[in-house]
């Protein structure tokens, strides 16, 4: 087993479980701050990257992997937004389950990943013990004092919709073939021209000189090192695995959304999610160990 190999697969979970963190630990920001900084922050240091390595870049893979750049800003506005509105301790369950359900789905059908029984078998037996996991974690306290606040329907279906986009994010760059590096500077400048369309549109051009979009720049670097490691990591592990793993930064993003957020949930609240958790390990482990 290639050790190193297995500690980059393991660095988007890392990286994408403290985002949220970052990101909500900004005080006086909002939606347009958040996605700016993030953006603009993995674009320097995409460039950064890029000198020091110099890799090959073609125009086809430069285009695709724009194109998957702008799929992941539609996903993470609605995320960022999600924050806000129903919590990160909320939000991430339910934004990973679907992504969960979507990128495997993605992998099997279009790259024909597992293709023997014994793989098909073990991999959605994970991707199923995952998605209880999911809904354990999601699941409200109703019943009790802290339990009443229910999902805002135009939330869900927001958080849905923009989904689609991180699961288009997550499963094009399979279909690339050249360096990670490439293809992760190709991702930032899709970023950077949606966002600019993003902000133009909704009249919100001077979130990219305000204070607030400088501090988010964090979640940018996190999000930076978390992608490199995700598109690499796709060579030797495939998407499903590489995907599922990564999927781990639900159990960082929201114990740390309970901690450091201080967000809160009842005793039975708790135990729904250390039990949902519990079952996410569970199924990434799972999932990764297919031959």
């Amino acid at each position: 087993m290639n050790y190193l190999n297995l500690l980059i697969l393991f660095l988007p979970a890392i990286g994408w479980g403290l985002m949220p963190l970052a990101i909500s630990s900004v005080k006086n920001s909002n939606v347009y701050n958040q996605i700016v900084g993030t953006v603009v922050a993995a674009f320097l240091f995409a460039i950064v990257v890029m000198l020091i390595n110099h890799p090959e870049l073609n125009w086809s893979l430069f285009l695709f992997s724009a194109l998957a750049g702008a799929c992941w800003v539609i996903g993470q506005v609605g995320q960022y937004i999600s924050y806000s509105r129903i919590s990160v301790s909320t939000t991430m369950p339910i934004s990973t389950g679907l992504q969960l359900i979507g990128v495997p789905v993605v992998g099997v059908i279009a790259f024909q990943e597992w293709q023997t029984t014994q793989s098909k078998f073990w991999g959605f037996l994970g991707i199923v013990v995952l998605i209880i996991g999911v809904i354990f974690t999601s699941r409200s306290d109703e019943g009790t004092s802290k339990g009443g606040n229910k999902i805002p329907w135009a939330t869900l279906i927001l958080l849905i919709l923009t989904t689609f986009g991180y699961i288009a994010s997550s499963s094009i760059p399979k279909a690339l073939h050249g360096s990670s590096i490439s293809i992760f500077f190709g991702e930032t400048v899709g970023m950077m021209v949606a966002v600019f369309i993003y902000t133009l549109v909704t009249g919100n051009m001077k979130a990219w000189v305000q204070k607030s979009t400088v501090y988010s720049g964090s979640a940018g670097i996190l999000y930076g090192i978390a992608n490199l490691a995700y598109i690499y990591s796709i060579g030797p592990w495939g998407v499903n695995t590489a995907f599922v793993v990564s999927q781990l930064c639900v159990v960082i993003s929201t114990l740390g959304g309970l901690i450091f957020l201080h967000e809160k949930k009842s005793k039975r609240g708790l135990i729904y999610t250390l039990i949902g958790l519990a079952l996410i390990v569970v199924g990434a482990i799972v999932t990764t160990v297919i031959k």
